[in-house]
């Protein structure tokens, strides 16, 4: 079974009737939503404080309705983990290796019903973000016919479907989910907000993954960036591309 349409109809069916990969979704959804809307609100209350203390001269009232992007991207990650990694877990991807011997059909079946759904609740990810924030901004919202939020919010989506995939060729290379979810979990909740503002390597750290692809999710880019929002989306791109192939590749020569 390697026609791609059996091959995308097994996918859809795992992650469907596992719970977890739903759950997490819907986490993303929740977490997302509720902790910009949370972030907004207070924006909004404390906003004369603020004007006080000469904040508001950078405020960007787009980048504050996606305040919980950085929190609901590691529910995107594990979603991308559980997806690969169940199978390691159970024992099914010998199942799975048996009814499509083409590992590179697998891996790709896999991937567009991933991107599918993950594309899906992105995007009402982000719009929701979006209109509850900045109806919560009251007079210090914006409006999507503004000059470059459309493609905030888009960005925004598209970002966190990219931060997805990513997991997903890590898993496929790690083989393991526990492994994965303790390389990716640490990296993108630690490592790498920790070196962005350490002097000396916050100049690498600005083109790790998730610090290059959040930039589209702005509509005040700061001056001194290297890179506009949609290159930083591109090296989010590469990375993207460059773990889905690491994970094609250790798919193709490893046995299950």
């Amino acid at each position: 079974m390697a026609a791609p349409g059996p091959v995308l109809l097994s996918e859809w069916t795992k992650i469907r009737t596992v719970r977890s990969t739903t759950v997490t979704l819907a986490a993303a959804f929740v977490v997302t939503v509720g902790l910009s809307a949370v972030v907004c609100a207070l924006t909004n209350a404390n906003f004369t404080e603020a004007t006080r203390n000469g904040r508001n001269a950078v405020f960007d009232p787009t980048s504050t309705s996606f305040a919980g992007v950085f929190l609901g991207q590691l529910a995107v990650i594990v979603f991308g983990v559980l997806a690969v990694g169940n199978e390691y877990s159970s024992g099914m991807i010998r199942v799975s290796l048996a009814a499509v011997p083409r590992r590179g059909a697998l891996l790709a079946g896999k991937t567009a019903v991933v991107l599918a759904l993950v594309l899906a609740v992105a995007a009402l990810t982000s719009f929701s973000s979006f209109l509850l924030g900045q109806a919560l901004l009251g007079p210090h919202r914006t409006s999507l016919d503004a000059p470059h939020v459309l493609r905030a919010v888009v960005g925004a989506a598209l970002y966190m479907a990219l931060i997805c995939l990513f997991s997903v060729g890590v898993t496929a290379m790690l083989r393991n989910q526990t492994l994965a979810l303790g390389v990716l979990m640490p990296f993108f909740f630690l490592v790498s907000p920790i070196l962005s503002n350490v002097p000396k390597v916050k100049t690498v750290a600005r083109y790790f993954p998730d610090t290059a692809g959040s930039r589209v999710t702005s509509v005040l880019q700061q001056p001194d960036a290297p890179y506009g929002p949609w290159t930083g989306l591109g090296i989010c791109a590469l990375w993207t591309a460059a773990a889905l192939l690491g994970g094609w590749l250790v798919l193709r020569r490893r046995d299950a």
